[in-house]
């Protein structure tokens, strides 16, 4: 039931696919895409930091007819800026130094960590019913995010079709050619890390695979350069998606690591 983006441009579906996807324009995170009556949108914008590395500018999160805006240490609700915590028809924003989260009745909880990590919670009412860089919510991965009927995509097509129009808007769509190139190197290490003890909670709770896949990229991006972007962020987004799913991850971070 939960979406997430994270680090150097990773993203796992509702349904479970990882892949990677660098655009910088704004992009349907998750929507309920239903014709009649759509009850939310998540869009999301990334940009390059200082030190280039992708970070979210600003999340928008449209709730029937209400909106909330989204950056750090920010929250604008229907074009004002508010104090949190903050309630009102059924939403309530929390944020701290560490994290912003969105609660809201009709069954989503958004949790941002003011950088690089997004996950969106979605009730199971909205299976099959979603669009957006999270995928469709069907349960079955592959299909139809980048399979479907004849047609398929890769990661880039894919992510390029849920960029929202915008008139004034400038920002190029990463190139559909240039496949993001696989990584065989590394793996020892990022299996190393990720099923060290401390996170003994959480290998039966995480497809393990799928994080070390995502971990040795990070490595593969990094060409040597070992900062703590490049190295800890998805030990932490693993970390996080444990405690979400109910483990208990130990105290991996240490004043030498990350």
């Amino acid at each position: 039931y939960v979406c997430s983006t994270w680090g150097n441009n990773h993203f796992k579906t509702f349904d479970g696919d990882i892949y990677q996807f660098p655009g910088i324009c704004e992009y349907n995170f998750a929507s309920d895409c239903r014709e009649s009556y759509k009850e939310f949108s998540v869009h999301v914008q990334r940009a390059l930091n200082s030190n280039n590395h992708p970070e979210i500018q600003y999340i928008l999160i449209t709730i029937k007819d209400f909106t909330v805006y989204l950056r750090p240490k920010l929250a604008v609700v229907d074009g004002h800026i508010v104090k949190t915590p903050y309630y009102s028809s059924g939403v309530l924003i929390e944020s701290n130094d560490i994290y912003t989260k969105v609660y809201a009745k009709l069954g989503l909880i958004l949790i941002w960590n003011q950088e690089d990590a997004l996950m969106v919670e979605l009730d199971s009412k909205f299976n099959n019913h979603t669009c957006g860089l999270c995928g469709d919510y069907n349960g079955v991965p592959i299909y139809n995010e980048f399979i479907n009927g004849v047609a398929s995509y890769n990661s880039i097509t894919y992510g390029n079709l849920q960029k929202i129009s915008k008139p004034n808007a400038i920002c190029e769509d990463p190139d559909e050619t240039q496949v993001i190139p696989s990584c065989n190197g590394h793996r020892d290490e990022c299996e190393r890390l990720l099923t060290s003890s401390v996170f003994a909670d959480c290998r039966l709770r995480l497809n393990l695979e799928m994080y070390i896949q995502a971990c040795m990229q990070d490595k593969c991006a990094c060409n040597g350069n070992e900062d703590s972007f490049c190295l800890c962020s998805t030990i932490s987004e693993y970390s996080r998606q444990c405690s979400h799913a109910g483990g208990r991850p130990g105290e991996w971070r240490t004043q030498y690591f990350c």
